[in-house]
C-alpha cells in the first residue's frame, strides 16, 4: 500500500497508508491527519482539503481541472504554485512516498 507523507504546519511529519484508488484526502481523513478538514467529503466543493505538493511530485500526480483551479482561489491559506485539493489527487502505486504539506489554516 502506498505511503503519503504529510508535513503538518508545525513541522511534524505523518506517514500514512493510502489505499490505491482512494484520494490523498481520504488517506488523511482515514488516518486522522490534523488540518485536513474536508467539509464536503471529497466532492470538490469546499477547498478545505488544500495541500501544498512537494514540487518533485507535481509531474506525477493527476492534472488539475479548471474547476479545482477555481476552487483554489478561495483557500484559507495562501495559494501557491504547488497548491492542490487533496480530494482531487487519486492514489496509485506510483505515488508511494508522495510528500504534501498541510497549510496552517483551511478557513
Amino acid at each position: 500500500m502506498p505511503q503519503v507523507l504529510f508535513t503538518l504546519h508545525n513541522g511534524t511529519v505523518m506517514s500514512v497508508a493510502a489505499a490505491t484508488g482512494h484520494s490523498v484526502m481520504e488517506a488523511a481523513r482515514n488516518n486522522g491527519v490534523p488540518g485536513i478538514v474536508a467539509e464536503c467529503g471529497g466532492a470538490a466543493m469546499c477547498a478545505t482539503c488544500h495541500v501544498y505538493v512537494d514540487p518533485k511530485w507535481l509531474g506525477k500526480i493527476a492534472a488539475m481541472s479548471d474547476f479545482e483551479d477555481e476552487l483554489l482561489e478561495g483557500t484559507g491559506s495562501p495559494r501557491m504554485e504547488t497548491s492542490r485539493l487533496s480530494c482531487q489527487i487519486p492514489i496509485d502505486d506510483g505515488l508511494d512516498g508522495l510528500e504534501v504539506t498541510v497549510p496552517p489554516s483551511q478557513y
